[in-house]
Parts: C-alpha cells; sequence; structure tokens
C-alpha cells in the first residue's frame, strides 16, 4: 500500500495526512469520547425503537479499547482495529457487539500490517467493514440500519479516493460526511431488519441508533487526521 497522498497527493497549502498508527489510536481515542458525550442520545434513540442499550454499550465498549490500547498499544493500524474488534465483540452487548467486531475485523484484515493506509486502501478498508456488517445483519440498504450510513460513506471515500486531488484527509471527509447524510435519512424509514422492524410502520420518524454511532465513529476519523 502507498503512502497517504498517494492518489494525487494534498491540494496545495495543504500538509498530507499520514494514516498510521498514530491516527488509528487517535482515531480510536475520539471515537470513545463521542461515545461518551452521545451516551444518553444514543440511549434515547434506541428507547424509541430498541432496547434502550445502544448508548450504554457503545460507551461501554469504546472504554475497554481505551483500556486494551493502553495495556498493549499497537504497532499498525491494522493490529489497532484488530484489537478494537477483540474488545467489542466481547464487552459489548446485543446486535451492536457482533456487528461492529466483524466489521473492525474485516476492516483490520483488509489493511494488514501495512504501516500506512493510501485513500484507495482506506475506501477499501471501509468496503470491507460495511461488508462484514452485511454478512452479519443480513441487512441492505433501506432497512433502517447501520447499513444505511456505512454504504454511502464506502461510496463517497470510493468516488473521493478515486479523484486526482483525492488526499486522505479528503477521503476521510467524504466518508463521513455521507454517513451523517445516511443516518439522517433513516429518519422517515419503516425498520425492516432488528428489533425496530417489530415496531412496523410505528419506526417511522426516529433515526436509526447504530446509523448514528457509526456516523460519530467515520467523524471522528476525520478529527485524528485534522
Amino acid at each position: 500500500m502507498g503512502r497517504a497522498g498517494a492518489h494525487g497527493g494534498a491540494p496545495l497549502g495543504r500538509v498530507a495526512v499520514a494514516l498510521d498508527v498514530t491516527w488509528a489510536v487517535k482515531w480510536l481515542t475520539l471515537s470513545a469520547q463521542a461515545m461518551a458525550e452521545h451516551r444518553v442520545e444514543l440511549i434515547e434513540l434506541d428507547r424509541a425503537i430498541g432496547d434502550s442499550d445502544h448508548g450504554e454499550n457503545m460507551d461501554r465498549g469504546f472504554q475497554a479499547v481505551l483500556d486494551k490500547l493502553a495495556e498493549a498499544p499497537p504497532q499498525t493500524p491494522g493490529a489497532a482495529l484488530k484489537l478494537t474488534a477483540m474488545t467489542l465483540m466481547s464487552k459489548v452487548g446485543g446486535a451492536a457487539g457482533p456487528l461492529y467486531g466483524t466489521a473492525f475485523l474485516r476492516a483490520a484484515t483488509s489493511l494488514g500490517d501495512a504501516a500506512e493506509v493510501d485513500p484507495a486502501a482506506w475506501a477499501g478498508a471501509l468496503a470491507a467493514a460495511r461488508d462484514g456488517i452485511v454478512a452479519r445483519g443480513k441487512a441492505e440498504s433501506g432497512d433502517k440500519t447501520m447499513v444505511d450510513a456505512w454504504t454511502p460513506a464506502v461510496e463517497a471515500a470510493r468516488k473521493a479516493a478515486m479523484d486526482g486531488n483525492g488526499d486522505a484527509l479528503t477521503v476521510l471527509v467524504a466518508a463521513a460526511e455521507a454517513a451523517e447524510a445516511g443516518a439522517v435519512a433513516t429518519d422517515p424509514m419503516v425498520a425492516r431488519k432488528g428489533r425496530a422492524s417489530y415496531l412496523g410502520e410505528r419506526s417511522a420518524g426516529h433515526r436509526d441508533p447504530g446509523a448514528a454511532s457509526s456516523a460519530l465513529i467515520l467523524r471522528a476519523a476525520v478529527g485524528a487526521a485534522a
């Protein structure tokens, strides 16, 4: 894998961002902060259409990730994501643990042992994560799940990476913005998967909590590189 900015380099006036292990650890740290800060919000979203535990589970899971990172600092971005996957699978209850665990594990496998991640590799890792979520949850776009945040993020990242000016930060921002828009787009949807699907038409008018937490995590990736 090439260095960050290999696809056209950073635009004039912007320093190329290195998506290395320092960035990965900062990303996970900011993700943990986001889960703590938005814990109540995620609980309320899940209370409307789920079982009220998403915010608590995500906060607890990412705090455990921070503990593991401190115990055994990873040497590569892929190693950081694999550690995250294993921790979330063991610490996060409900559907979120297996889904996020699979996502981070697939992303880690996609990145391999590369010391730095270029834009195309990041887009590929996002696609691998999304595909893992789809395989584990058997959901697709339009089902009102976290897939509705991840699929737009994958598409936006791929497009930005293919652009001649698709430096790493541009790709991260494109993915985050698309995930945020995707999460908002779940508001009017009628859920077809998960506990929310039991509500039928009553699930419309509420944002999917998994899509919301996914958008927070992908926004944290931007903050780690900014």
